[in-house]
């Protein structure tokens, strides 16, 4: 439910772009012996600019017929097909652009496009940076590397793009504005954001996803009247648009006034009986549901949600990579090997970090909102630097090897000091992003599952606390399975896929206890709501860190966390989400068995 704009401009450069394919397809050596088609694929051109599409279409195919590779002709049709909603055609036939000619800049920029679309983010990271790397002065490359580090909750990276962007294009651009501010909004940053927003529509004021990003923006910073004046606004630009009502919808939830957010989600439906709702929706109106006392109906809902989302991404588990990689860590991460694996040294000055471990949905927001209240404690939020660090280790260490294999260089005498150069590396990466705030000594890091790499924390900052937040697992389960989530190889769009991850992750965490010394804490996010002060005192002492008692009142904390949960951390301390299981033991029935040990491993039962 983003409000980021995919296109720098209104309508899209289409015809120059077909045009350029063409031209390039004409200079490509293999295409030479096609060429006296190319007056057909200027007829195709021709028609697909006055809206001749079945000619246009009917012309590309003779084309392709007699020579699949013309790119002129793939470029047309493609676009027919993208117009035509054939999302799999589509995608198939950008991708035969891009192979026959990775330097094709727009083919390049509309795969990353229809990837960010689909919600593949990782694979449109990849070609959105190629985009960058073909054509490093195009604002466009910028814009996509901008909106899709924005969306994988590297807004810090996607603002650098936003900026690059705007200063290439040399002007106040609207649509640039409108997405830097919801990146900015994602930071935490609303009184940037919000002078963004009112720039970018004083600007264009009639531009619908402008607006409703900066009710998004208001709402998050909990000005519900606004953001209700700026969605009557959307109104009167769009009537009945389904995404006002939705925001709308999310409003009136945060103010807890349920009915009146489930009637307006009812309505969406009631509008559009032929697609009916969205992914998000439907999990919006799930949660709305069950915070109604509706289980049922919510399951439903969640259900109906994840099932959509994996027709139209096609998305799914990717669980043999998970295995693989556990696999993999499991067989070098061994006590006899760790025995002479060095280790880099402590961090004698400087920010040291305090890393908050945990599965999605398990309390970790909570817990690093209830931490960086303290004066010491900056909020690092989820920082991807340890996965960055697993990804460029072989180049960093010079290894032929992959992670976590590529640590075997540590004994070579030119990287035995590889560790403190990896460290180094996440250490610079705080400095640039401007996490530390005066005053602290501290930072946290919750990127969710980082507890897959503890071992290489470990081996990079033996002596950083490492606080993991556990929480009943089918309480995980449920609260994965209603929110869009796409970390853990994808785990989230099934009650048995998570319940999978869930366990693997959990088992290697425990091989990882097993095996190595480490600077260790689990705390419950159920004995954290029995008593708060407890509990707080125990993670502030391991940390190092004198009590502090605003660290009790953690939903006064300002602070924007960039998760699901931004709207629950901002509420004092309930027991809501305890043990929500229980209202729907009967749809967890399939993964209650999958999760038993781990469940018993832990300490808790299951009740009805």
């Amino acid at each position: 439910m983003n409000a980021l704009h995919p296109s720098l401009c209104a309508c899209g450069s289409g015809l120059r772009a077909l045009r350029c394919c063409q031209l390039e397809a004409a200079a490509l050596g293999p295409a030479a012996a096609s060429r006296h088609l190319l007056p057909l694929v200027d007829e195709a051109i021709a028609c697909h600019a006055k809206g001749a599409y079945g000619e246009a279409e009917r012309l590309c195919l003779e084309v392709l017929e007699l020579a699949p590779g013309q790119g002129g002709a793939l470029a047309v049709l493609y676009q027919i097909r993208k117009m035509q909603g054939a999302g799999v055609a589509a995608e198939a036939l950008v991708r035969r652009l891009v192979m026959l000619d990775p330097n094709n800049v727009w083919a390049t920029q509309e795969l990353a496009l229809l990837l960010f679309g689909k919600g593949d983010l990782a694979e449109g990271e990849v070609h959105a940076r190629n985009a960058v790397r073909i054509a490093p002065t195009d604002p466009q490359s910028h814009n996509l590397m901008g909106m899709i580090m924005t969306e994988m909750n590297r807004p810090q990276v996607g603002e650098f793009h936003y900026r690059r962007a705007l200063e290439l294009l040399g002007q106040r651009q609207p649509i640039l504005l409108a997405n830097l501010a919801w990146n900015l909004k994602n930071q935490g940053k609303m009184a940037e954001s919000r002078a963004l927003y009112e720039e970018s529509f004083a600007l264009a004021p009639t531009i619908l996803q402008t607006v409703l990003g900066w009710a998004r923006m208001e709402e998050t910073d909990r000005n519900f009247a606004r953001a209700d004046e700026l969605l009557d606004q959307a109104q009167a630009l769009a009537p009945g648009h389904p995404s006002i009502l939705l925001h709308r919808a999310v409003v009136r939830g945060r103010t807890k006034q349920y009915d009146a957010a489930l009637a307006i989600l009812d309505r969406m439906a009631q509008q559009n009986p032929g697609g009916g709702l969205g992914t998000n929706d439907l999990l919006e109106k799930g949660r709305l549901l069950d915070k109604m006392g509706r289980y049922d109906e919510a399951f439903a809902a969640f259900a109906a949600g994840k099932r959509l989302n994996v027709e139209q991404s096609g998305v799914t588990y990717m669980a043999e990579h998970a295995a693989n990689l556990a696999a993999r860590l499991k067989a070098y991460f061994t006590s006899n090997r760790l025995r002479i694996v060095p280790r880099a040294k402590p961090v004698e000055s400087g920010p040291r970090p305090l890393f908050i471990l945990g599965f999605p949905r398990s309390g970790t927001t909570m817990v690093e909102q209830t931490l960086s209240a303290h004066p010491k404690v900056s909020a690092g939020d989820e920082l991807s630097f340890v996965h960055d660090i697993a990804n460029l280790m072989p180049r960093m260490l010079n290894s032929p090897l992959a992670y976590p294999e590529a640590l075997a260089d540590l004994w070579m005498g030119d990287q035995c000091e590889g560790l403190d150069n990896l460290r180094d590396y996440y250490l610079q990466r705080v400095k640039q992003l401007g996490i530390m705030e005066p005053g602290a000594t501290r930072f946290t890091d919750k990127m969710p599952l980082n507890e897959t790499h503890m071992g290489l924390i470990a081996l990079m900052f033996p002596d950083a606390p490492l606080i993991h937040v556990l929480r009943h697992p089918l309480d995980i389960v449920l609260s994965v399975y209603s929110n869009h989530l796409t970390h853990g190889f994808y785990c989230a769009n099934a009650l048995e896929t998570i319940a999978q991850h869930y366990v693997l992750v959990m088992d290697l965490v425990e091989h990882y206890r097993r095996e190595m010394t480490l600077k260790y804490l689990a705390v419950r996010y159920e004995d954290i709501v029995d008593d708060q002060e407890t509990h707080v005192r125990r993670m502030l002492a391991f940390a190092d860190l004198p009590f502090d008692k605003r660290c009790l009142k953690f939903h006064e904390n300002k602070r924007y966390a960039r998760t699901a949960s931004y709207a629950q951390v901002t509420e004092k301390l309930y027991d809501d989400s305890r043990f929500r299981y229980r209202h729907y033991l009967k749809h967890l029935a399939p993964v209650i068995p999958v999760l038993e040990p781990v469940i018993a491993r832990l300490g808790y039962s299951i009740d009805g």
